[in-house]
């Protein structure tokens, strides 16, 4: 667990630290032409092929997963193939950093909403009480009036630990002595078509929301 979250330290760390060269309207042109990195540990597999040894990076995705969004609808990693998205952890009775962490996704909502090949998931951490009909209360009561986009999932608790912990190598747990009783990290976690990392922003500071919006049309068709 400590290792877990230690690596998810390290990506979000690494991930801060470029985003604080970003001040200026030429590093933000700068920006735009860099390409993402794949986040996450690899490894490299070695085979023949013809009588050549071909190397093979495998980088790391995001596991096998099947939630149930607000509209009472199975979301899986089929709902995601194929499709950019970025993935957050919250939870609705949240005292701290949720609701600027939902008023920062909005921004990328009402950015991308039309774009047929992305997505969003927000995972609640307290599916006990976000219950499907809570979560589509909640999604209309800050403006996103159907599923066509973004996704408030719930579902069992220990495996929506499990996939924020060693999947989206973020924080996500219980934790008696933090507000509310869960102990999770704002962050919002950029994945691209097949399944892999490429950024981790803080979706509670608007520069670092900013930069996400800068990288999201890198990963969609248009720009492959």
């Amino acid at each position: 667990m400590k290792r877990i979250h230690l690596i998810s330290f390290v990506i979000i760390s690494i991930s801060i630290l470029v985003s604080s060269c970003d001040s200026g309207s030429s590093e933000r042109e700068s920006d735009q032409n860099k390409a993402l990195p794949i986040l996450g540990n690899s490894h490299v597999n070695e085979f023949e092929m013809e009588g050549k040894i071909v190397k093979d990076t495998v980088y790391h995705k995001i596991g096998q997963f099947q939630f149930t969004n607000q509209e009472g609808k199975e979301i899986s990693n089929s709902s995601t193939d194929g499709k950019v998205y970025v993935a957050d952890f919250f939870f609705t009775t949240c005292p701290t950093i949720c609701p600027i962490m939902k008023t920062q996704m909005l921004r990328v909502y009402d950015k991308f909403k039309d774009q047929p090949d992305f997505m969003i998931l927000s995972h609640t951490l307290d599916p006990e009480h976000d219950t499907e009909e809570l979560l589509n209360d909640f999604a209309a009561k800050i403006g996103v009036e159907d599923d066509n986009t973004w996704h408030f999932l719930t579902g069992d608790q220990e495996k929506i630990f499990e996939i924020g912990q060693t999947s989206y190598l973020t924080t996500a747990m219980a934790e008696k002595d933090e507000p509310g009783g869960i102990l999770h990290s704002g962050a919002f976690v950029l994945v691209d078509q097949k399944g892999r990392i490429r950024g981790v922003y803080d979706g509670t500071k608007e520069d670092q929301v900013n930069r996400l919006m800068r990288d999201i049309p890198k990963l969609l068709p248009a720009n492959e």
